[in-house]
């Protein structure tokens, strides 16, 4: 509410002051015409500009008719269709190129102010000064500031977008960066679930192994009880807290884990807890890449979590086949008996499923396959991995980020770490594009931008056609109306008899002695009271303009001839009668 008070204040001032100087202007004209009258030429016109300019703003085209109007009046004057109200004309008109976005309503407009003009003076059988005035001052004075008025919303407008378009891929990088904190803490989370939830399980096994000892009394078979329970309930929210801090499905969350040992050192720990592991591994063991080798350690150390954590006591299955070009991981455990004291102690969690969904996921992104199952001799969990992590999955999967849509979009800089700094791209995965080139609106055909580089390219193009067509426009309306112009203005300033000549002309005189004393040619366009004014019977007169004020009407002067001699001479008012 307070902006919107602040907004219509700082409207009403701009509004103000725009008044007081037109209506300076329009006060200096009223004191220069002298006996124009005041009603008419000072206190409508203020009223109407009172009117016209808070009216803008609303309705643009609506204001530059009535100032439009103000004109008219000028051109049904009698002394001179200039006037101040050119100047109210020329700011309307630029208020209405920066207020209305399209060209075809303005256009409308300003055609209609011209064809009321035109149709003024020809309704008034105006003179040729009245009409250079309606064809080269007022549509100069309507066209050339509604262009100048586009130009600069134009200007505005690209600066806005741009604007726009920096504040959103700041926005995005913090997003970004938020995404890549968030990155992190979910492989902190799957390293709790790989390393944290396994070594629990194990102690869970030492302590139910511990319970079967015979050496032990009732009551501490009890405590173990209790503490193999709370060991579970551990493992149990483990799970949840991974389930809350897991990534969304298709995110390599475990590429980065730090593996120390080998999946020797994991099996010989799992049998040195006690756990019924058998083993072999069938092949020439090649070299793996480092994500292979990890990704091996993880389906083989999620396979015995379940395990032992499922069916405890039972044997487990372990083997490895190395073949030319990918590698076979299959664990097998035996699934316990219905009634048996294993499968009474593990009843099925909340949390199945969780790591076997995790594996899946990191397999699938290493360009593997993972099944599991139920099948002959019991549980079966077997991963196929190449031996080099090809990048089809990565690079193919586009991963949902934080714009609207799939994948990370053009022009916005790759993932941040934590701290905000860029983090280098992987070495497998295409270069992030160059985010002014993704700006470009000269960019390769096909090349797909986002929309807000479309948006800004459009406004752009809008931009550079705006500026283009308010520097092309005077120039085509000067080669329209300056040879006609210059014609008119050659007319009238070579048809002008000085009065201190026309003082020496003498009536009886032949033509050839005047000559020296009269200009090149006649005035081609005397008024109609002055082509009707009573003349000598039989005698041929011409007339010459008294100055060479082209936008004023002047005196003129009547020569008439009989034959080649000056029969009279006398002098027209500029006035209608």
């Amino acid at each position: 509410m307070l902006n919107t008070r602040t907004t219509s204040a700082r409207s009403a001032r701009g509004d103000a002051a725009l008044w007081a100087v037109l209506a300076a202007a329009t006060g200096y004209g009223f004191r220069d015409a002298g006996s124009a009258s005041l009603t008419l030429d000072l206190v409508l016109p203020l009223a109407v500009l009172a009117v016209a300019v808070p009216w803008s703003r609303r309705s643009p085209g609506a204001a530059v008719v009535l100032v439009n109007g103000l004109c008219v009046m000028g051109l049904a004057d009698a002394s001179t269709p200039g006037n101040a109200h050119v100047l109210s004309l020329a700011a309307l008109s630029c208020l209405l190129g920066t207020r209305v976005a399209g060209a075809r309503r303005p256009l409308l407009v300003l055609a209609g102010c011209a064809a009321v003009d035109l149709a003024t003076c020809a309704v008034l059988r105006a003179q040729p000064v009245w009409w250079f005035y309606a064809l080269t001052v007022l549509p100069a004075a309507l066209l050339l500031p509604w262009l100048a008025g586009r130009h600069w919303r134009g200007r505005r407008q690209l600066v806005r977008e741009g604007w726009w378009l920096a504040r959103g891929l700041e926005e995005r990088q913090h997003l970004v960066a938020e995404r890549a904190r968030l990155t992190e803490r979910a492989e902190i989370a799957a390293d709790m679930h790989d390393s944290l939830g396994h070594a629990l399980s194990l102690v869970a096994l030492r302590a139910g192994a511990l319970e079967l000892s015979p050496d032990l009394t009732d009551r501490d078979r009890a405590d173990l009880a209790d503490l193999r329970g709370t060991i579970a309930d551990a493992v149990e929210q483990v799970r949840e807290t991974v389930a809350v801090l897991r990534d969304p499905p298709g995110r390599d969350t475990g590429a980065g884990l730090p593996v120390n040992d080998t999946v020797e050192d994991l099996l010989s720990r799992a049998v040195a807890s006690g756990v019924p592991v058998r083993w072999e591994r069938r092949g020439a063991s090649p070299p793996l890449s480092c994500p292979v080798e990890r990704g091996m350690y993880r389906v083989v150390q999620e396979a015995l979590t379940n395990a032992t954590k499922h069916a405890p006591d039972c044997s487990i299955s372990v083997r490895i086949t190395h073949e030319p070009d990918r590698t076979r991981v299959s664990v097998v455990n035996a699934v316990p008996s219905p009634g048996g004291p294993a499968h009474a102690g593990a009843g099925p969690a909340s949390g199945v499923g969780r790591g076997l969904t995790g594996l899946q996921e990191r397999v699938t992104v290493l360009g593997g396959s993972l099944r599991t199952g139920s099948g002959s001799g019991g549980f079966h969990v077997t991963a196929v991995l190449p031996h080099r992590a090809t990048t089809a999955a990565r690079t193919g999967t586009p991963t949902p980020g934080p714009a609207t849509a799939p994948g990370r979009p053009a022009g916005i800089p790759g993932p941040a770490s934590p701290s905000g700094t860029a983090r280098r791209p992987d070495p497998g995965t295409a270069p992030a594009p160059d985010p002014i080139g993704a700006m470009d609106p000269d960019a390769a055909p096909g090349e797909v931008l986002p929309e807000s580089a479309e948006r800004l390219a459009s406004v752009r193009s809008d931009a550079r056609r705006r500026s283009a067509l308010a520097f092309v426009a005077p120039v085509v309306a000067a080669v329209f109306f300056v040879p006609s112009a210059g014609y008119l203005a050659w007319q009238l300033t070579t048809s002008v008899l000085p009065p201190s000549r026309f003082d020496e002309l003498t009536t009886g005189r032949p033509r050839a002695e005047l000559a020296p004393l009269l200009p090149a040619r006649a005035y081609p366009y005397p008024s109609d009271h002055a082509r009707s004014a009573p003349r000598p019977p039989g005698a041929r007169c011409e007339f010459y303009r008294s100055g060479r004020d082209l936008l004023d009407e002047v005196d003129l002067y009547r020569l008439c001839w009989s034959g080649n001699r000056l029969l009279t001479k006398d002098t027209v008012p500029a006035g209608r009668p």
